[in-house]
């Protein structure tokens, strides 16, 4: 698995909004501060606030900022978010679809496991953790 520019590019916007104490961010502040273009910073910022981890605000004093606590959202809802699937491999089993060869496939017990470890990883680790170091 390979987490794309667009994903990682997500992670470092979400902490960039955690690190901020009150108030709005605009997405020129992140986007200098994350040496990111402001043009794919939109993109990803109307993934975010689609899926309902960000608030936006129009207006002189407005931009962007998380819409729960940092400590509640993981690096697996962001990730998932802009990768579709954190799926190890192309696999239809692990997407959820049915396989000729699961029965008899001697990669699929590796991938199940993989699959698995990246997902209570990332599901374990949240924006605060990032925030401050405790991974």
């Amino acid at each position: 698995m390979m987490i794309s520019t667009k994903g990682r590019y997500a992670l470092r916007v979400m902490l960039d909004l955690a690190g901020q104490a009150e108030g709005y961010l605009s997405l020129k502040e992140i986007a200098d501060r994350q040496q990111i273009s402001v043009k794919y910073l939109e993109s990803i910022a109307a993934i975010l606030n689609r899926a309902g981890l960000v608030r936006s605000q129009r207006g002189k004093d407005g931009g962007y900022c998380l819409a729960r606590p940092a400590g509640e959202i993981t690096a697996a809802e962001v990730l998932r978010l802009t990768e579709g699937t954190l799926s190890p491999v192309a696999c239809p089993t692990l997407e959820g679809t049915p396989c000729q060869r699961a029965e008899t496939c001697k990669t699929l017990p590796l991938w199940r496991v993989l699959d698995e470890t990246i997902d209570r990883t990332l599901s374990s680790v949240t924006l605060e953790d990032l925030l401050h170091g405790q991974i």
